[in-house]
């Protein structure tokens, strides 16, 4: 595919932008997984991914979550309980049976997604950092420069209209082989368009829409769908009885509309449109949507009307986090948070408090820095945080950082130092914690 891909587009090295978030499992092996910290071993497995590509003339280009957008963190909430549950059962199997668990229970280790960043920056690759959500920049990224795909696992990329889609899970690196998810493929089988999948993705469920919306609908096209054909399983005959409703209407704004007053959508009636939306690309236009419609950047993602007001800091902040150098406090001075996720911690441990609660004042301080707002000193830090856990924190940073030092960078290592204190131990969905203190 690369030397097709070349012989298409003389002069231009064939490129993948790559789904860093999904591609975690797949490159972290190490059968003791639970403490982490087998860094060395790591960034040689990130090296051996580049060379092997790089050998077959094949450009990688990274992308990483920069963000949670409002409209879906409903969706990314519920994830977080249900990985809650999952290391609760990890704890229970450590006490159970005095050893950690295998593969079978993985849970991506703390700060996973932090060290991979910059371990990836430091092997010279082109890494960023999105500023709406990632699929959609990675699927833009890989229509806009005409790439040869899209590697991940986030069946999101069969539904833009953008590179072909490459799975990480059934790739094999010594031959470069995969399997590439057609989105022509699936059309044909389906009776649809492929302006139709925006549609069809909606009405079986996404982020943004409720399931428990679509659930009705569902119901009743495939009471319909399966008194006229061959009956399969349930999710099979989901899938065939919502792809034949759409075959058969209209393929025009009206259609939506008269759906969106039929589903149970509260009081956001527009909701289906605006699920369409998130998947319509910039030069795209869907018979789904009004024919005025056009995308707008600033409409995607209100990140760009800051909390801070000076302009110039504001704007080298957005650099930086594009960049991945420093992409925690543009999310401070653009909305005021940053997003803890899950770490390995055991919620049942009543001796050492959660890491939220650790660095809570310290991230307080911070904020108040970064945002003006407040004059906290070092000196009430002190007071209010306990010699005991403080003394505990000074530690942690001295012995990360003797063991960074030499594995990344000085400049990398610094970087994860400043992630500490805007975020504890917290993370970003990927269980993030441990060498961020």
């Amino acid at each position: 595919m690369a030397e097709n891909h070349h012989s298409i587009h003389p002069g231009s090295p064939p490129v993948i932008v790559v789904d860093a978030m999904s591609c975690l499992r797949h490159w972290y092996t190490p059968q003791s997984w639970v403490c982490g910290g087998q860094w060395r071993e790591y960034i040689s497995s990130l090296d051996k991914f580049i060379n092997t590509f790089t050998a077959a003339g094949i450009r990688l280009v990274f992308y990483f979550d920069g963000l949670v957008e409002q409209k879906k963190r409903d969706e990314w909430v519920k994830r977080r309980l249900r990985n809650n549950r999952e290391i609760a059962k990890i704890f229970q199997f450590i006490k159970s049976n005095k050893q950690q668990p295998g593969r079978q229970m993985f849970f991506i280790p703390s700060a996973l997604a932090t060290f991979t960043r910059f371990a990836l920056k430091s092997l010279g690759q082109e890494v960023i950092c999105s500023l709406q959500e990632a699929d959609y920049e990675v699927a833009a990224y890989g229509l806009r420069n005409n790439c040869l795909g899209i590697l991940g696992e986030d069946t999101d990329y069969l539904i833009y209209d953008t590179s072909p889609y490459f799975s990480i899970n059934k790739l094999c690196l010594d031959s470069l082989e995969t399997v590439m998810i057609s989105r022509q493929n699936l059309c044909s089988r389906l009776g649809l368009h492929i302006t139709d999948l925006p549609l069809f993705a909606c009405l079986l469920g996404t982020d943004v829409i409720p399931d428990n919306a679509m659930e009705g609908f569902r119901n009743r096209c495939v009471a319909s769908f399966c008194s006229q054909s061959r009956s399969y399983d349930k999710r099979t005959n989901t899938v065939l009885a919502v792809a034949n409703y759409i075959s058969t209407i209209q393929r025009t704004y009206n259609s939506v509309m008269v759906l969106e007053e039929m589903l149970p959508l509260g009081s956001d009636k527009a909701i289906l449109a605006k699920g369409i939306e998130s998947y319509i690309l910039p030069g795209q236009q869907s018979p789904w949507l009004p024919c005025d419609f056009s995308y707008s950047p600033e409409a995607s993602a209100n990140q760009d009307i800051p909390l801070f007001l000076d302009q110039e800091i504001f704007q080298i902040a957005k650099e930086q986090h594009v960049q991945n150098e420093s992409y925690m406090v543009y999310n401070v001075l653009s909305s005021g948070e940053v997003d803890c996720s899950n770490t390995l911690e055991d919620e049942c441990d009543t001796e050492l408090p959660g890491q939220a609660c650790i660095y809570y004042c310290a991230r307080q301080h911070i904020y108040s820095v970064l945002l003006e707002s407040g004059k906290v000193t070092m000196t009430y830090l002190n007071e209010v945080l306990s010699p005991k856990y403080y003394l505990t924190v000074v530690e942690e940073l001295r012995f990360m950082g003797q063991l960074l030092h030499g594995v990344l960078p000085l400049k990398y290592v610094l970087c994860v130092g400043v992630h500490a204190c805007l975020q504890g131990i917290g993370g970003n969905g990927t269980g993030d914690g441990l060498i961020s203190k």
